[in-house]
């Protein structure tokens, strides 16, 4: 196996547990980079949200990648769309109707990056999801937008025992039509069907003529096991949830003890090939 690209979650993997790179980690992917080596922040995160860890990292140019939005949209460094796939009104105006008989709450991530919800309450979580995204927050009912507005996912969110009680209930309600996943323990994740960070890597697998068993992917969560699936090394952080451990190739340092430059020089930056 030669690893020729790497896939990044970002949250509890790339950022340490103060929300930083570790200078180790940008020293890494700064050698994988030299390489040539495809290196592609794949995150829940809307655009806006990734944009400045890209540039932290010299992830810079048209010939360069990030999946967002849990794999709803896959765009260059330099901005340009190259696939998505979107929830459209009709959807939107269901998750929200959803979420209001659930009492539980509930935002949308538009393509720009914004966050919109129709919670005139906004809760905790969701402020501070815009607050990390450098996105704006909007406060708005579906019938306030366009009738063709569509949007990258909803998310459920909130405190984790209030998630535990209402997931099996939105699953129940959108998991025949939508890819729904737990992306961390307040966050329910709603996505058109068939979107996941696999389906991403999926794209630029084609596009780069690159072969996900040469693919190596980082991360710690639920919403990482569908690239764990399909990519030729799946790492685990050691901070990572225990369904994400047991579906791991193997399992790094934490993101706060060097565990991507650690797996990173283990498999990649000594030039042996990895057996899986």
């Amino acid at each position: 196996m030669t690893i020729r690209l790497i896939a990044l979650d970002i949250d509890d993997t790339l950022l340490d547990s103060h929300h930083r790179i570790l200078p180790s980690t940008q020293t890494a992917v700064a050698a994988c980079l030299a390489r040539g080596i495809k290196v592609v922040l794949t995150s829940g995160r809307p655009l806006a949200g990734i944009a400045p860890f890209m540039a932290a990292l010299g992830i810079q140019g048209p010939d360069q990648y990030a999946v967002t939005n849990n794999g709803a949209v896959v765009v260059t460094a330099a901005g340009a769309v190259i696939g998505r796939r979107l929830v459209d009104n009709a959807g939107y105006r269901r998750m929200t109707a959803l979420a209001k008989t659930l009492a539980v709450p509930f935002n949308v991530v538009a393509e720009d990056s914004t966050i919109i919800t129709a919670d005139c309450d906004v809760d905790a979580t969701i402020v501070q999801q815009a607050a990390e995204n450098a996105a704006g927050l909007l406060i708005r009912e579906p019938g306030e937008l366009p009738a063709d507005f569509a949007v990258t996912k909803g998310l459920f969110v909130g405190a984790k025992t209030r998630l535990d009680a209402a997931a099996p209930q939105i699953e129940a309600a959108l998991a025949a039509d939508y890819s729904v996943l737990r992306a961390g323990p307040s966050f329910l994740e709603v996505m058109a069907q068939g979107v996941d960070k696999a389906a991403g890597l999926r794209q630029l697998a084609t596009r780069l003529a690159i072969s996900p068993a040469d693919m190596m992917a980082f991360g710690d969560e639920g919403n990482d096991l569908a690239m764990f699936k399909l990519v030729g090394l799946a790492v685990c952080m050691q901070n990572g949830s225990d369904m994400a451990k047991a579906h791991a190739d193997f399992v790094t340092a934490s993101n706060d003890d060097d565990g991507i430059a650690k797996a990173l020089t283990r498999f990649v930056l000594n030039d042996a090939e990895v057996a899986r």
